[in-house]
């Protein structure tokens, strides 16, 4: 069984800057889930994201120097990975739909999984500024400090972009399901 490294990511930002051979692979092992769902939600394509949470952990690794701390880790790798993940959409554009699931299972597992499948097709719809601003901060629960942070934008922007897109997000899943959606 491996042991969990006590450290906070700040320390094992330095014991990587200062060589420690396993400080990086204790950050990639603790946030590695949550910059993938970040990627899949930002590419909306599984290869897209899986190329760019390795772009951006590359990335991160190369230039831990340029780590100041002024900002949390996670917040720091999250600006890599969405930058990564916008280098990659930049050169290549998804081009096909969502796959087809087989919902026939259980009634309430097909209900989950329609809503999901119901907000990931209305997050494609939306500007990609507002799926940003609104998977950092209601999906990923990034503070409008640190998802502005990340997107290198004023908090004021990340609040309009966040307010614009649930309205967009609301009027396409009221298109779709009627007055149930709020």
């Amino acid at each position: 069984m491996t042991q969990v490294d006590p450290r906070d990511d700040r320390a094992l930002m330095a014991a990587h800057v200062a060589g420690d051979p396993d400080a990086f692979g204790e950050l990639f092992r603790r946030h590695k889930d949550r910059m993938w769902a970040v990627a899949l939600r930002t590419c909306n394509d599984p290869e897209l994201a899986a190329d760019a949470v390795q772009d951006g952990f590359i990335s991160a690794f190369r230039r831990a120097a340029s780590y100041r701390g002024d900002a949390q880790v996670t917040t720091w790798l999250h600006r890599i990975v969405v930058n990564a993940c916008l280098d990659r959409l930049r050169r290549v554009r998804p081009t096909s739909e969502l796959p087809e699931y087989d919902l026939a299972d259980r009634h309430d597992h097909h209900a989950s999984t329609v809503v999901r499948l119901d907000v990931q097709e209305a997050l494609s719809k939306i500007p990609k500024a507002q799926r940003l601003a609104l998977t950092l901060v209601d999906m990923e629960g990034l503070s409008v400090a640190e998802a502005a942070t990340t997107l290198e934008v004023a908090e004021g922007t990340i609040k309009s972009r966040c307010a614009r897109g649930r309205a967009a997000l609301a009027e396409l899943l009221r298109d779709k399901h009627g007055e149930g959606y709020r």
